[in-house]
């Protein structure tokens, strides 16, 4: 009988009983990219009433830099709303470049906007809250942000638009 090899299987040219490289990320540097602070109703003098309802939106992008670098850009938008009147809008991108190395390529999509953008997310939370705070209003705090979360939700919706074009992977190729 012939035996059979049952040890894991070693990535390319990794020596056997060697551990894979961990993956590894460096914040290279961090920046606004673009910074928008509306202050509407103040700018028409008028008189703000009533709770206001804040709504947050986010938004991310990945793109190689350089061998190794990618630039990370987390984009946020705040608009401020009382009495359906728009009290204040809030645009900013926040960058990041980084270093990431050992992580295989079928996981660095995943990896550039889920890990990358844990990392400058509590910067944004700050700028958020000064501008807002400067703008006359009180310190906006963000609550935190699930990346995964939000990096399933945007793959499921991707998906499902490819469906509803009908270029999905169930879509026989011709």
């Amino acid at each position: 009988m012939a035996e059979q090899d049952t040890a894991p299987q070693q990535p390319a040219g990794a020596e056997p009983g060697q551990q894979p490289a961990r993956p590894k990320m460096q914040v290279l540097a961090q920046y606004i990219r673009d910074l928008s602070f509306e202050n509407i109703a103040i700018q028409k003098g008028q008189k703000i009433e009533g709770q206001p309802q804040v709504q947050v939106q986010v938004a991310l992008d990945a793109k190689k830099s350089g061998d190794s670098q990618y630039e990370v850009i987390l984009k946020t938008k705040v608009e401020n709303k009382a009495q359906d009147a728009v009290v204040f809008v809030m645009e900013l991108e926040y960058g990041g470049q980084f270093r990431v190395e050992n992580v295989p390529d079928n996981q660095l999509h995943p990896y550039l906007l889920i890990e990358c953008p844990r990392m400058i997310f509590p910067y944004v939370r700050r700028i958020i809250g000064d501008i807002t705070r400067d703008g006359g209003y009180p310190p906006l705090n963000v609550d935190n942000i699930d990346f995964q979360q939000l990096y399933v939700q945007d793959l499921m919706r991707r998906q499902a638009a490819q469906k509803a074009d009908g270029n999905g992977p169930d879509t026989p190729q011709q």
